[in-house]
């Protein structure tokens, strides 16, 4: 395996994400690209009348550079080098895109694990990467199980 490339939203699934992706590309010793994909436009909290909520044109923030600048530390901390690229668009789309510009050997994402019906609804990104890429996805479930009643966590 040459090329790995691993998305981050932020979420705990995509640090589990991160941290099984920089582990395999130290095994492999292969070169490592971390992305985060940004929105075009930001909601407006307020406001919208009929069909068309008013939004503007989404700036790069600390937020969205913070997120590489940990997982790149985090892979430092892991003795991995990588590259990082911050990209603007729809996630899957923008992350099929990039990893087919890199010729990556494998896309690694986590999955927050929503279920089939909140999936359905809201649609997951892990999903529509897996089925759009032509390139093999390994999807990383997030471990962290809520409790349920009775249910020690």
């Amino acid at each position: 395996m040459k090329r790995i490339l691993i998305a981050t939203d932020g979420s705990a699934p995509a640090h589990e994400a991160l941290e099984f992706g920089l582990d395999l590309a130290a095994e492999q010793d292969a070169e490592t690209f971390v992305v985060h994909v940004a929105p075009i436009v930001d909601p407006m909290p307020y406001g919208g009348f009929g069909y068309f909520a008013p939004a503007l044109l989404h700036e790069f923030d600390e937020h969205d550079r913070g997120l590489l600048t940990e997982a790149a530390e985090f892979a430092a901390e892991k003795r991995v080098d990588v590259k990082t690229k911050l990209l603007q668009g729809n996630p899957a789309d923008e992350i099929v895109a990039f990893a087919d510009s890199i010729d990556a050997d494998l896309v690694v994402v986590g999955s927050r694990g929503h279920g089939a019906f909140a999936s359905a609804l809201l649609g997951s990104v892990s999903g529509a990467v897996l089925h759009q890429s032509r390139r093999p996805v390994l999807i990383v479930r997030g471990t962290q199980v809520t409790a349920a009643a009775g249910v020690p966590a």
